[in-house]
């Protein structure tokens, strides 16, 4: 990047920041010291390979027991905390899907399929830091809610005469709440359930390669696909049908100029849409209006998915329950902009801009993703129109492909992970960037809107949930399915990080390179 080029990002980005230097790559492990490594990134090494001047901890690994009857669920994803004090922390952590090779077997059963449902859903556990952070095993606070945990649908609201569902699942990303509780994000829900369009009586099963319906065939679909919340103090949770239902990879929370609590939250499959909701209210979710985006060349309309609002609705639709239910199918009554796999939304913290993770899109040629920036009309939340610019393109220019998960740190930097599916990785127009990585895009300094790679996965794994403490001396990180090729557990893909069966593990990364990064 020259210098004219460096202060045209500088001004689209809006803040100023620390440099950062080039730094040789190092092999992490929770029980060495930093090792330094001869390779450059890309890898496609089965470990967890950082940038010199970091180092990690494993935290937590499924399997690990939190309490005396629960375990650390599997496939860990979306991760934050509540704070109760600078040390202290309840960390809550999606567990988006199970692998039945590593969990419950091959075989479908009813014993098989319980031990699923009570490995997905979310974990709530106590950590404090001394030297490093550690579970607190005797915490109150500890505890799972899973595929089978009883969830009530908020408001006294219902679906299809029900108002008690049993258990979350298929929870990607999230997001939390002014007031301090956690959302939690029902994405592939048809995994499990299989799923149905509005006029359809029957369950349509072709995605649903877990099953779970043969077992439980009163848990239908409606029942998934919602944004719930959790109470990280007690675990109470509910689920919000105001928010809509769509396979949410996120439900990212901000607030309006008036106070009015904002959601905004993708539908993560192709050619699907953006949304947001806009409460009425600064502290729940009650009552409120929820838009789908519109785009074209560069501006965008929100539109209202209200049967109230527009008579396409009212046409099709017998009543806003049921707008809410079939979100994905009202949204298109209304001509909304089809994207490439909206992902994860973050909002930068100086400038208030939305930044848009879009994956990819194969079948319209679309193989590497953007990175999307969205600023509102008036810089007001609220507002019903917006302009939209490409932030990042992924590809071979860029060093990067598939952008997932998003986070930003208290600089301004932006901190992005990588999803190419393990089917591709290492093959034809992914060969080039090795395995899933975690990168920083820096505000200032030489490589000032770069996107740099900090970290590579292990075989077959990605990152997810990024996740700084307090502090922002720790990031907490997702390593999600490492071996998920594996075809037995006799002929593994990935050992990590146990050195036999792989586990889905949450890891602290800090060191020096991370302090200069986000202290400055």
């Amino acid at each position: 990047m020259n210098d004219s080029n460096r202060r045209e990002f500088l001004k689209f980005i809006g803040v100023s920041s620390i440099g950062l230097a080039t730094f040789p790559l190092l092999k992490g492990c929770s029980q060495l010291p930093l090792i330094s490594n001869k390779g450059t990134f890309p890898t496609n090494e089965d470990e967890l390979i950082l940038r010199q001047g970091l180092n990690y901890q494993t935290l937590i690994s499924w399997g690990d027991h939190i309490n005396k009857s629960e375990i650390f669920g599997f496939n860990n994803d979306y991760i934050n905390f509540y704070e109760l004090s600078p040390t202290e922390l309840i960390l809550w952590v999606n567990h988006e899907y199970v692998n039945p090779l590593f969990v419950s077997g091959k075989e479908r059963t009813k014993k098989n399929v319980d031990i699923e449902k009570s490995l997905v859903g979310g974990s709530l556990i106590h950590i404090r830091k001394k030297n490093n952070w550690n579970l607190v095993e005797s915490s109150k606070y500890n505890k799972g809610i899973r595929g089978n945990t009883k969830i009530p649908i908020a408001y006294n609201m219902n679906i299809k005469g029900t108002t008690l569902i049993e258990g979350t699942l298929a929870n990607c990303a999230g997001g939390k709440t002014p007031w301090g509780t956690i959302l939690t994000c029902e994405e592939n829900f048809d995994n499990s359930y299989g799923d149905r369009k509005k006029d359809q009586k029957e369950v349509d099963t072709k995605n649903s390669y877990l099953h779970w319906e043969k077992y439980y065939p009163k848990n239908i679909p409606e029942h998934y696909g919602w944004v719930v919340e959790v109470d990280p103090l007690t675990g109470n949770a509910q689920k919000h049908m105001n928010i809509g239902r769509f396979s949410h990879e996120c439900a990212t929370c901000v607030q309006t100029k008036k106070g009015n609590v904002v959601v905004y939250s993708g539908d993560d499959h192709n050619d699907e849409h953006l949304y947001k909701f806009v409460s009425n209210h600064s502290d729940s979710f009650k009552t409120g209006t929820l838009y789908v985006a519109k785009i074209e060349n560069g501006k965008g309309l929100w539109l209202p998915l209200d049967i109230k609002k527009s008579p396409k609705l009212k046409k099709e639709f017998k009543s806003q329950n049921d707008v809410l239910i079939y979100t994905r199918e009202a949204a298109k009554v209304l001509g909304a902009t089809p994207l490439n796999r909206p992902e994860d939304i973050e909002i930068h913290p100086h400038t208030g801009h939305i930044f848009i993770a879009l994956t990819n899109n194969k079948g319209k040629g679309d193989m590497h993703g953007t990175i999307l920036k969205i600023s509102e009309d008036q810089s007001d939340y609220a507002a019903l129109s917006f302009s939209t610019e490409t932030y990042l393109l992924g590809g071979k220019t860029s060093g990067f492909s598939c952008p997932d998960n998003l986070a930003f740190d208290k600089k301004g930097n932006l901190w992005f992970t990588t999803d190419i599916s393990g089917s591709a990785l290492n093959k034809g127009v992914y060969k080039t960037f090795g395995n899933n990585g975690l990168f920083v895009v820096p505000t200032s300094g030489p490589d000032a809107g770069k996107a740099i790679q900090i970290a590579s996965a292990p075989i077959d794994a990605e990152f997810t949930g990024p996740c700084f403490s307090p502090d922002q001396k720790t990031l907490f990180l997702s390593v999600q399915h490492p071996g998920e090729r594996s075809q037995s557990l006799e002929n593994l893909t990935s050992h990590w990080p146990t050195g036999n069966i792989p586990k889905p593990s949450v890891v602290c990364i800090n060191g020096p390179l991370l302090d200069q990064l986000t202290q400055g």
